[in-house]
């Protein structure tokens, strides 16, 4: 049983060790190498998940028995294990649809340098999801950045170059803002083990004077994770950075990165921080109102774009919205639904960003809305694998978003602020209604009888035909991802009893 505690270890160290034997083995053998890689670490979480839910407590490992500030310790608990289960198997199911244009998009010699990407974004996700160190989450924030460009950019095509430097100019703005609120917060408790600088900024705070320096420093940081996660304003590089990756890649990095960053943020606000040092401040209340503005306008623009890709690329950043609201209304009832959200939005979309494209194959290759006409008498499959990722979006009932919508009402109904609770509502309302525009509007153009036998005047072109590449894995991936998203959508309260119970440990 003892033996379970090194597994969050070796899913990082594994996965940074197959980083580096993908380069030297053949593209055919680090396919197959990185499927089972993944495979066995969704295992291993799984195991801890049961460890840790079994014996209703979290455990700390402490590498080198060094003393704060210079040790550095993972810690696993329920909540860590269920996000951690959700990246893994959302990478696995990612790595067998997309497999299909990962053959098209990439060139073969280069197909083991996307393959080594994922395993050190794995190691990355991993890392900032156990780690119990607030420079580790930076090493590794960093880390997962760059290999979100490579995953972007490995596709080699205009777009791809033009949305990675987009991407990674921002984010390391994002980075360098995290990296600064990290200084800040060292200087001011002397501690980077995310408890000891827990408890000497709880002791620092006893200080009203002392509240605004604390502020200065987490907003910082918030600044900086929000750049990277796609907070409301800073949301435009999400349609050109997923609208022009290879499937796989759009899945991993609109599912599982930006999330990523969240989770981060969660873990330094409850356990480096403290969320009773939190609400004396304002970053709560911010968060809140950024998070309604962006699920709002990311509907509006997801509303007026021509391109189904894009469509999905700014519905994530209204989905983001979603998560910020949840976490500024402040409560464990909000922050229950936030997460909620971080699972249900990783499975949904990922379930859309590998299914349009073969909606797209069945339509002269072109995600342009025009070319679309008819698409799901082409593929049925992939049209009943859209509509169940489509109607989650818009939150109907027995599919993973109406859970989300609930608890998030909820959460807001018991505030004794009437601001948040008629923001909150309203919010809710104008998004959902927005999310069923757009979303039944692309059901029905899918669904419509002709299918223009031209492309229209100027139509770009996705990719070059397929020509014998077969789709092998898409059927049982997507089906696993659609049974994920009806299973949280009629068993939600499977996933919020494991929530609550990973943060009370968090506590």
């Amino acid at each position: 049983m003892s033996f379970i505690r090194n597994f969050p270890l070796f899913t990082i160290v594994l996965s940074l060790f197959s980083g580096a034997l993908c380069l030297l083995i053949s593209s055919k053998a680090a396919r197959i190498y990185t499927v089972l890689l993944e495979s066995v670490l969704t295992v291993m979480v799984s195991m801890t998940l049961w460890y840790t839910y079994t014996t209703d407590s979290a455990f700390t490992y402490k590498m080198g028995e060094f003393p704060a500030p210079w040790g550095n310790e993972i810690r696993a608990g329920v909540l860590e294990c269920v996000i951690a289960l959700t990246f893994l198997i959302i990478i696995l199911m990612s790595l067998l649809a997309g497999d299909h244009f990962l053959r098209i998009d990439i060139d073969e010699s280069k197909q083991n340098l996307f393959f080594s990407l994922v395993s050190l974004m794995t190691a990355a996700l991993m890392a900032m999801t156990w780690t119990n160190d607030i420079f580790t989450g930076y090493v590794f924030l960093e880390i997962l950045t760059l290999t979100s460009c490579g995953v972007l950019i490995v596709r080699e095509i205009g777009r791809t170059t033009l949305a990675a430097v987009r991407y990674m100019i921002l984010n390391l703005l994002g980075s360098g803002l995290f990296l600064l609120g990290v200084v800040l917060l060292y200087d001011l408790s002397g501690h980077l083990l995310m408890v000891p600088m827990h408890e000497a900024i709880a002791r620092i705070a006893e200080d009203p004077e002392s509240i605004p320096v604390i502020a200065l420093s987490v907003g910082i940081l918030t600044i900086g994770l929000g750049i990277k996660s796609g907070l409301f304003p800073f949301y435009y590089w999400m349609p050109d950075t997923y609208g022009s990756a290879t499937p796989a890649s759009a899945s991993l990095m609109s599912s599982l990165v930006t999330k990523a960053y969240i989770f981060l943020l969660i873990k330094i606000y409850f356990r480096a921080v403290g969320m009773e040092v939190i609400r004396k401040t304002s970053i709560l209340e911010i968060l809140f109102v950024l998070g309604i503005l962006g699920m709002i306008f990311g509907s509006v623009r997801a509303v007026s774009t021509g391109s189904i890709n894009r469509m999905i690329a700014y519905s994530s950043a209204a989905q983001i919205g979603y998560i910020y609201m949840g976490l500024g209304i402040g409560t464990l009832a909000g922050l229950t639904g936030a997460l909620f959200q971080i699972v249900a939005h990783g499975f949904t979309k990922s379930l859309l960003f590998l299914t349009v494209p073969y909606l797209a194959e069945a339509s002269g290759n072109s995600l342009l809305f025009g070319s679309l006409r008819g698409a799901a008498r082409k593929d049925r499959q992939a049209a009943f694998f859209f509509l169940i990722g489509a109607l989650s979006m818009v939150g109907i009932p027995f599919f993973a978003g109406f859970p989300v919508k609930l608890l998030l009402g909820e959460s807001a109904v018991g505030q004794h602020s009437s601001f948040k609770l008629l923001a909150a509502m309203l919010g809710l309302a104008i998004s959902t209604l927005l999310n069923a525009m757009y979303f039944i509007r692309t059901l029905i153009l899918l669904n419509m009888e002709k299918l223009p036998e031209e492309a229209s005047p100027g139509e770009m072109k996705v990719r070059s035909k397929s020509g014998g590449v077969q789709r092998i894995g898409y059927p049982f991936a997507a089906l696993v991802l659609a049974a994920a998203n009806i299973f949280l959508g009629v068993f939600s309260w499977t996933l919020v009893e494991l929530i609550r119970l990973g943060l009370a440990m968090f506590q």
